[in-house]
């Protein structure tokens, strides 16, 4: 199996789709790709402009989809880069140079020209990068340089060079079809003289006008319409233009002098600009859509200063090497992964994490490259670079959350399907209706035949398959984007969609609510001389020489009170009780009552002190000197900070909490009485999790299990979504499909909140896009719409779901 959970045979590749414009592309697209022999599946997203496909490349290979796309007109964005390759020796060097890169996936065309020493490569961004070109040049025995052309993010200026030449079109509709229309107007409206507006030239002047408009600008809908119905499949195209045509087409016999009547030449024109108008608009918003894509490649800093053979030297990112010693100073960006081994410092991490505090930075602490150094100097050993990187992997995650399919999309994909037949039927019947059986009323300015070929027009141009097919993917395009910046990582359109559904919260225990790890909770020295502080420095100088967790707790917390620690001597461990030594000559025993009770150890009134502890949930840590107890030390695996305003949060969002252990009952209930869950699932063992979630689920609850990610991976399998937390950089391993990068519980309330509230925006978006066909088509049918406002409105209604889902970029999550 490989990383994607389909059999070794399977590959699957992204491409970026240029040229659809509604839904009814995307399913052509898919269905042609479908054909191929060897191509499991093939999911297109509108949104993000990009298609999936799963395939048995024993079978296909990328020139054949490629071929496959650009057949049903459509073409796929590529980036260009020039590379300077110096040293080339011989004609031999240029064609060995130019198999190498011809054999890299992604590469479309390699050309290496030996007396400029240049190489050019066109790619497919989303297969290849302009890094790992270099690489293999590099790996070839070459070595590229003044790299010309390189781009971030290529794929964005394909784009970018898409929504530049629709801007040349609107620009030029306008200044043909703005004097078309006001000449129309005020012709119309009897403001001009008789003898202009009756003028044999007037006609011919509109013309004149409206047809740059219809064959220039309106070029694109003739293709797109032409190569939908050679594929047999209708899309926006075809009804653009079937419904200009029918203006501009009807008004040439009657300015050619052949019949009498009215002309439509600045109807044509206005449908064609407004519609362009509206899909540069919405060109423009979708391009904000991936904007926290941008957002997280833009962090990734351009050079490092590594130490090689002694020498400190400032190489470019991708030189980087695992083992490389990195140096870091104030104010400059972590390059890649790795472990510190000398300095200190504290490292704002929020771009990971979502969290704005800097974290402290010692040797032995973990960096990620692209968080922010803001104090100290230290140095650190690389462990991840290039793909391998945190940051990467987000990116990657974050991408391909984005061009994943919402379940609730396939009530809109279904309908799109025949949406556009669907239409042109309803045309024809409202233009046979309005001819054949509404007469006109008395003294009607237009014929019976130019009022039914208008109504058919309005329902052509009213229609908007498009605000059907934009509707989910740029909600989750923004919502899984919006997720990444606040540091939580939801993987795909389905479990954001899941975890909208969450009517139940399920946390583990230990290391969700708990910090996982016991900590000194109470120090209470009794008779002791010197007090708390000798009362534990006795206990950690003989619980340093054992391993056992509780120990372990003791030491870190006379770390922290900076306790000197003596050296223990005949030192003793009795399993399931307790450790004693000799500490600076007395005898010293650290334990249970057990242990005490065993030793004939006084207890000094002591007794209500334990059962005070264990009635808290803590473990009481007796210690004895001499045979007399000094004092006891109460050890807890305490609640994380913010764990109870996180529950209370989750329960005033109206979710049932719970909390899964296997702790037995009585310190469950302490916890739990802590933090304020609903509902206690005590005494199960890692094995049994998945079947207590399963029983939640009889009982008819949505589950969101809230678990490390690793002891926890069957009960956040069984879940409808898992979610899971404090993963830190291990994001790509994690089974969860919402992964929480800092351990902070705030971010399963956010993680659910911003769910909620792109599901949200996902049916607000689906309700205004088939509202806006059910009422207007009919109106338009009806004749209640003349073919220019309903072209005009349709164009609304795509910039409407656009501008709809946007307003998830202002989310912040709810106080906590």
């Amino acid at each position: 199996m490989n990383a994607k959970g389909t059999m070794d045979k399977t590959r699957q590749i992204t491409l970026p789709i240029t040229g659809m414009t509604c839904a009814n592309c995307v399913a052509t697209v898919e269905r042609s790709l479908k054909k191929l022999d060897g191509v499991d599946r093939a999911f297109v997203n509108l949104s993000s402009e990009r298609a999936t496909i799963d395939f048995d490349p024993q079978l296909t290979g990328l020139p054949e989809m490629i071929a496959r796309i650009q057949k049903v007109g459509y073409g796929v964005a590529e980036g260009e880069l020039v590379l300077i390759i110096p040293r080339l020796s011989d004609s031999a060097d240029a064609q060995r140079l130019e198999g190498t890169l011809r054999k890299l996936e992604g590469v479309r065309q390699a050309s290496v020209n030996l007396s400029s020493e240049q190489a050019r490569i066109v790619f497919i961004p989303t297969l290849i990068t302009p890094t790992e070109i270099k690489q293999a040049i590099q790996a070839a025995g070459f070595k590229p340089s003044e790299l010309s052309g390189e781009s971030e993010d290529v794929e964005r200026a394909a784009r970018q060079k898409e929504i530049r030449l629709q801007k040349r079109f609107l620009l030029v509709g306008l200044a043909f079809t703005v004097p078309l229309f006001l000449f129309a107007m005020a012709r119309d409206l009897g403001l001009l003289p008789h003898t202009i507006s009756h003028a044999a030239w007037a006609n011919w002047l509109m013309l004149a006008l409206a047809t740059p408009v219809q064959f220039y600008v309106g070029s694109q809908y003739y293709t797109g319409a032409l190569k939908a119905l050679r594929n047999r499949s209708a899309n926006m195209d075809v009804l653009i233009a079937m419904g200009s045509s029918a203006a501009y087409f009807y008004s040439l016999p009657i300015t050619f002098g052949w019949m009498e009547g009215h002309v439509y030449f600045e109807t044509a024109a206005v449908i064609i600009t407004l519609i362009k108008l509206g899909k540069f608009l919405e060109a423009r918003a979708k391009g904000q859509t991936s904007e926290a894509i941008k957002k997280l490649m833009g962090l990734r800093p351009k050079t490092a200063r590594v130490v090689r053979d002694g020498q400190e030297m400032d190489l470019p990112i991708d030189q980087v090497t695992v083992g490389d010693i990195v140096i870091v100073r104030p104010g400059e960006k972590v390059p890649v992964d790795g472990e510190v081994i000398e300095g200190h410092s504290s490292v704002d991490e929020s771009m990971l994490t979502g969290e704005s505090l800097p974290v402290e930075k010692v040797p032995g602490s973990r960096v990620v490259g692209a968080t922010i150094n803001k104090s100290g100097w230290f140095k650190f050993r690389a462990e991840k670079v290039g793909k391998d990187t945190a940051l990467a992997q987000i990116i990657r995650l974050v991408e391909e959350a984005q061009g994943s399919r919402a379940p609730i999309q396939k009530l809109a994909d279904q309908v799109s399907a025949y949406f556009v037949p669907a239409v042109i039927l309803i045309a024809l019947i409202t233009f046979l209706v309005w001819y054949f059986f509404i007469p006109l009323p008395a003294g009607a300015e237009v014929t019976a035949f130019t009022r039914a070929l208008i109504n058919m027009v309005a329902v052509l141009v009213i229609a908007c398959p498009c605000a059907m097919g934009l509707a989910t993917p740029t909600a989750v395009m923004v919502g899984t984007g919006k997720g990444a910046e606040l540091g939580i990582l939801i993987k795909s359109g389905d479990a954001l969609e899941r975890a909208g559904k969450t009517t139940t919260v399920v946390f583990d225990k230990t290391g969700t609510l708990t910090r996982g790890q016991p900590e000194v909770t109470d120090i209470l020295a009794g008779e002791m001389p010197g007090g708390e502080d000798e009362l534990l420095r006795l206990a950690s100088s003989v619980e340093k020489a054992s391993e056992h967790p509780v120990g372990e707790a003791l030491v870190a917390e006379a770390g922290n009170r900076h306790l000197g620690l003596a050296q223990p001597e005949d030192f003793g461990a009795v399993t399931g009780h307790g450790v004693q030594a000799l500490v600076e000559g007395r005898r010293v025993m650290v334990g249970n009552l057990r242990m005490m009770s065993e030793n004939g150890v006084h207890l000094n009134g002591m007794h209500s002190a334990v059962e005070k502890l264990q009635q808290e949930a803590k473990t009481a840590v007796l210690v004895a000197v001499d045979g007399q107890v000094r004092g006891v030390i109460g050890v807890a695996d305490v609640v994380k900070e913010g764990a109870a305003q996180a529950v209370a949060t989750l329960k005033g969002m109206g979710l049932r909490v719970a909390m899964i252990t296997g702790d037995n009952q009585a310190t469950a209930l302490a916890i739990a009485s802590q933090v304020g869950v609903d509902q206690v699932l005590a005494e199960v063992l890692p094995g049994d999790k998945a079947a207590e979630i399963k029983k939640l689920q009889t009982q008819g609850a949505v589950i969101a299990m809230v678990g490390d990610g690793i002891n926890d991976a069957p009960a956040l399998a069984q879940a409808e979504v898992g979610i899971a937390i404090g993963t830190g950089t291990d994001v790509a391993i994690s089974t969860a499909p919402i992964v929480l990068m800092s351990g902070e519980l705030k971010g399963v309330v956010r993680a659910i909140d911003l769910s909620r509230r792109t599901l949200k925006t996902i049916k607000q978006n689906l309700f205004w896009a088939f509202f806006y066909n059910v009422i207007l088509i009919p109106a338009a049918a009806a004749g209640f719409l003349n073919p220019m406002l309903a072209a005009g409105a349709m164009a609304f209604s795509s910039i409407f779901v656009v501008s709809n889902s946007l307003r998830l970029k202002r989310y912040s999550g709810p106080a906590l």
